[in-house]
């Protein structure tokens, strides 16, 4: 089964961890690894070339949402039948990529992980308003409420990716994914991940923050 499933990691200026990230996946059996790499400055693509992967680049830097569209376009250029979006800071935790299958296997079409579902879990208090303003904004103008409508961990069948129709390239991305799940119909369930916030992870100046939460929800509002 695993030889149908593509593993999609956007990433930028990700050098520091990428080989790591990658050979955490590999060593729980996934193999079909695509890396995008978003008009890094670094060495992410050279990085990520060194582990053996199918990695690409934007000569700019588009965006999350871009950069898990080019790599779910050439997944499905690939005939993959189940697609696994990740981030590429080492926040998620790929055992938890199995737990995602078992709902696959029982019909649903999108699988969302959810760093929120887990009331034990460490999350700065910071993050827990962050999300929770964007779970509101979201279920208001989608219609959908799920606990975390920004995580990047999520798995899609074959199915749901060919009726998922995403338009924006940044952090809407996210929040755009249950638009679409609403709108074509689509079995989902949501399940509670592993959330690693390590002080990388929180440095990154690209991760979301404020300012891009004004500027994405500004997008939303705009394009609903």
């Amino acid at each position: 089964m695993k030889n149908d499933i593509y593993i999609v990691i956007p990433a930028y200026n990700e050098a520091k961890v990428i080989r790591e990230v990658i050979t955490e996946i590999k060593s729980e059996g996934f193999k079909k690894i695509i890396v995008i790499d978003d008009g890094s400055d670094d060495q992410t693509l050279k990085e990520a070339r060194a582990e053996k992967v199918i990695a690409l680049k934007h000569v700019l830097n588009r965006g999350k949402g871009a950069a898990i569209k080019t790599g779910i376009e050439a997944a499905q250029i690939l005939e993959a039948n189940i697609v696994v979006t990740m981030d590429g800071d080492g926040q998620h935790n790929p055992k938890d990529i199995f737990k995602m299958l078992e709902k696959l296997d029982q019909g649903y079409d999108v699988i969302l992980g959810s760093r929120f579902a887990d009331k034990s879990t460490n999350i700065p208090t910071f993050k827990i308003l962050e999300n929770y303003i964007g779970n509101i904004v979201t279920w208001g103008i989608y219609g959908l409420f799920v606990s975390d409508s920004q995580s990047g961990f999520r798995a899609y069948s074959k199915h749901a990716l060919s009726l998922i129709d995403l338009q924006h390239n940044r952090y809407e991305y996210d929040s755009e994914v249950i638009r679409e799940i609403s709108r074509n119909k689509l079995k989902y369930t949501e399940i509670p991940i592993e959330a690693r916030f390590t002080k990388y992870s929180m440095a990154k100046k690209k991760k979301q923050n404020i300012i891009n939460g004004i500027k994405t929800l500004t997008s939303m509002f705009m394009s609903a």
